[in-house]
């Protein structure tokens, strides 16, 4: 199955819990080693040898079969308030999981489950093969636990538009604090309502049929695709982007739409992933990173920074449909949206020219999400790709986003394995200068195997030296580039 899936340039990720259930042979090996905690059910992540049992299940089940990616749900294995009919407040929510967990781990360790047992994991792949990266998507997270290959998503929310509202800010916080892999499942986890149940609370009993949560789902899909992972997951209703219309139809184009944009920055993506591994920098972030002369940023709760050049305004209430296929009657399609002073910027569908320091009222209906570009950007894409490294040596465009002077180090490796801890991979650094409205492109630095020798860059600069609305196949700079500096006049 590996095999076919592999030959489709599909991956696999696997999900697997710390939870098993007594009777099975992972199990029982387990506790015959005195490696459960006292509930005869949960690993203990904390013991090293458990840790590497666990491991050892996990590679002769999984791994040694070929899949790709782990899914490590339920890192926090003692959640005793998942149940009634009605939520407790937050106090008591923690009183009741503090007593659950301390009756089989010490209080001091509880939240740093997640850690150990992500430890594991990667300690466990690494040992078996450098040729494959961990990538771990898990559920909970602690302090440093982005060492590991995690990724952490938000858990199983409700389809509502103020959870997506409020999605925003929890991944700012969670990536202000360091962390800087956040995704969350688009579209929410529960979207249907159980009364008996106090988080199975969504809002659409129709699913995918309801074009209420057809249009949540793509305003929640516009807004992940300038996350650090885009990902659609959940109960209740199918996600795939062919179940929410026919080609042609205003919420099935849209969806493709970014998913083809997604695709479109990848350069610009894994570049900003280069640097969260080389410099520490985190891509998710909150305005007040980038515009701490500006106080007006500091409480902006739904816009952010996606990388140094993309500022993104989700849109968080419905516009044509409420739950049940109930039209929006009179909804105004656009949203407010705060463009930071010391900065110009560029509409990304438009490409007019805004100062900062001022609150628009910017056009949001269901296919336009509001996206800004600071000006002085260089932002690398590609044609849209059916996988990532369809094409390895793709033509990069280059779009120049003029009214300051501005920088992109543009960062490739193999795109797997670990060969770039000891130096395999290369940069290019690029300037733009706007008084002379040249372009530099340094010499490239290091290399990889299998690095493209050769490499177009095609030049797109935005504004009043060009047509802003050009077409495909429109004659743009193309210019041929074979590791060597380059400068090009604007």
């Amino acid at each position: 199955m590996m095999h076919d899936l592999h030959a489709l340039h599909a991956r696999l990720m696997v999900s697997i819990w710390p939870i098993m259930r007594p009777g099975g042979g992972n199990w029982q090996e387990m506790k015959d080693r005195g490696f459960l905690l006292g509930n005869q059910a949960t690993y203990n992540a904390f013991d090293e040898a458990a840790r590497a049992l666990y491991w050892q299940q996990a590679n002769a089940g999984l791994f040694a079969h070929g899949i790709d990616a782990w899914w490590c749900d339920c890192t926090e294995p003692f959640e005793a308030d998942w149940n009634g009919a009605v939520k407790p407040e937050p106090e008591e929510r923690l009183r009741i999981n503090t007593e659950e967990a301390r009756r089989y781990l010490d209080p001091e360790f509880i939240n740093a489950y997640s850690l150990v047992h992500s430890q594991g994991i990667y300690a466990g792949q690494r040992a078996v093969t450098e040729e494959k990266r961990v990538l771990n998507l898990t559920r909970s997270a602690y302090m440093g636990q982005q060492r590991y290959g995690a990724i952490t998503w938000s858990g199983d929310i409700a389809a509502t538009w103020e959870t997506l509202h409020k999605q925003i800010a929890e991944g700012l916080n969670f990536c202000v604090t360091g962390s800087p892999y956040w995704t969350v499942d688009v579209g929410a986890f529960f979207v249907k309502n159980r009364p008996d149940l106090w988080f199975w609370n969504g809002d659409y009993e129709g699913g995918v049929d309801d074009l209420g949560y057809r249009e949540l789902f793509v305003r929640w899909f516009q807004y992940a695709t300038f996350l650090p992972m885009l990902r659609a997951h959940g109960a209740d209703t199918p996600r795939e982007l062919w179940r929410f219309g026919d080609a042609g139809e205003p919420m099935y184009d849209t969806l493709v739409k970014f998913l083809r944009l997604r695709y479109r920055l990848m350069p610009y993506i894994y570049s900003l992933s280069g640097w969260i591994t080389h410099h520490d920098y985190t891509m998710l972030r909150l305005l007040a990173f980038d515009f701490r002369s500006d106080p007006n940023t500091y409480d902006i709760r739904d816009q952010f920074m996606f990388g140094p050049a993309l500022l993104v305004s989700p849109v968080t209430q419905p516009m044509h449909y409420t739950a049940g296929s109930t039209p929006v009657a009179h909804a105004d399609k656009t949203r407010s949206v705060y463009l930071p002073a010391g900065s110009e910027w560029w509409n990304f569908w438009s490409d007019e020219r805004l100062a900062g320091g001022q609150t628009i009222t910017a056009a949001a209906d269901l296919e336009t999400l509001p996206l800004f570009v600071r000006a002085g950007s260089i932002v690398p894409m590609v044609a849209p790709m059916q996988y990532v490294d369809e094409q390895a040596d793709a033509v990069v465009e280059l779009h120049i986003y003029p009214g300051r002077d501005g920088r992109f180090q543009l960062y490739e490796d193999a795109g797997d394995g670990y060969d770039y801890e000891h130096g395999a991979f290369s940069t290019i650094d690029m300037a733009w200068q706007e008084a002379s409205g040249q372009l530099t492109i340094g010499q490239r630095s290091g290399s990889f195997p299998g690095m493209a020798t050769r490499r177009q860059f095609r030049l797109v600069l935005h504004g009043q030296r060009q047509r802003p609305h050009r077409q495909e196949g429109d004659a743009h700079p193309l210019i041929n580039y074979e590791g060597d500096q380059l400068v090009v006049e604007g």
